[in-house]
């Protein structure tokens, strides 16, 4: 494995400048639905409003309740922030194959988020905030639930493309000319209704409801703690934006050979990142019990039949 890629491009310092790049493009696009200015300060429009408040948390003063688990807080923020870090190194950005890929390395992405429930359980049994507990456990269901619903929208590419492999996927669809979301559109919509959850977006912000806690399962992380939660969170927006991408949309390959792959890549994540952006505008908020019916009454139904139909189209 090449250090200098780990490190530099499509490593670490790139998904960083492209996680802070996405989450100004989420609140600049979703403001200026709401005619309003969204991040103003500092550049031009604020391009670096993100990259200064996480600069300003970490300077911000460590804080925590006396009777709290305060290595337990003091690692999540940690281990959380290495799920969605792994996940992007099996995820094909400036060229067919990723960083690190083998057969299976889609269902282990897929598998590395769902992680996350696990280590926000643990943060609810170290909370001494009832309230906050409830808000970890609420978040906690959600994330399972949706991991359940993105693995079986996952099954179409895979059943296409005769591998479990994103990089595969992606082959396959570059060797072929043609993207899987033509083939399987249904899977598409309910894998992007599964990132939105996954994201805590609304309608599926169900944590962060104005009756609840502020901040849901977060509310307990003070100023580099929250730095790096929130980081996790731009991290899993690029790396939602990234597989599906790759799965159904070709990834970093074009029909014009010369343009770089990561030039083809943004052209294809970025409108995905608007499109959630416009979504979570468009849509109010679902209660839990509502979320959860609908999921496995009718998207899984379909995310199902999707995965049918295609195993008998590729018999």
């Amino acid at each position: 494995m090449d250090i200098l890629g780990l490190i530099i491009y499509p490593g670490l310092t790139f998904l960083l400048a492209l996680a802070w790049f996405y989450e100004w493009l989420d609140r600049r696009f979703s403001t200026g639905m709401h005619s309003k200015d969204g991040p103003i300060c500092f550049d031009w429009h604020g391009l670096l409003q993100s990259l200064t408040d996480f600069a300003r948390l970490l300077a911000k003063e460590v804080m925590a309740p006396r009777v709290v688990g305060k290595h337990i807080l003091t690692g999540l923020p940690i281990l959380i922030l290495t799920l969605p870090l792994i996940a992007l190194f099996l995820v094909p950005m400036g060229g067919i194959g990723s960083l690190v890929n083998f057969e299976g390395d889609l269902i282990f992405a897929v598998v590395i988020m769902g992680f996350l429930a696990i280590l926000i359980f643990i943060d609810e049994r170290s909370s001494a905030n009832r309230s906050s507990a409830v808000d970890d456990f609420r978040a906690a269901v959600r994330t399972l639930h949706c991991e359940v619903l993105l693995v079986t929208a996952a099954l179409g590419p895979a059943i296409a493309a005769g591998s479990l492999s994103i990089s595969r996927i992606v082959q396959w669809q570059a060797t072929n000319g043609l993207w899987i979301f033509f083939l399987t559109p249904i899977g598409f919509s309910i894998a992007v209704l599964a990132v939105i959850a996954e994201l805590e977006k609304v309608p599926f912000d169900i944590s962060q409801v104005e009756t609840g806690t502020i901040a849901g399962w977060r509310a307990e992380f003070l100023g580099r703690r929250l730095a790096l939660v929130r980081l996790v969170h731009d991290l899993e927006l690029v790396l939602t934006a990234a597989l599906l991408t790759d799965l159904f949309l070709g990834g970093p390959s074009g029909p014009i050979s010369i343009i770089p792959g990561i030039i083809w890549f943004l052209i294809k994540a970025t409108p995905i990142v608007l499109f959630l952006s416009k979504l979570r505008v468009l849509f109010n908020r679902f209660r839990i019990g509502q979320m959860i019916s609908a999921l496995w009454k009718h998207l899984m139904v379909l995310a199902i039949l999707q995965v049918i139909i295609l195993r008998l189209l590729f018999w």
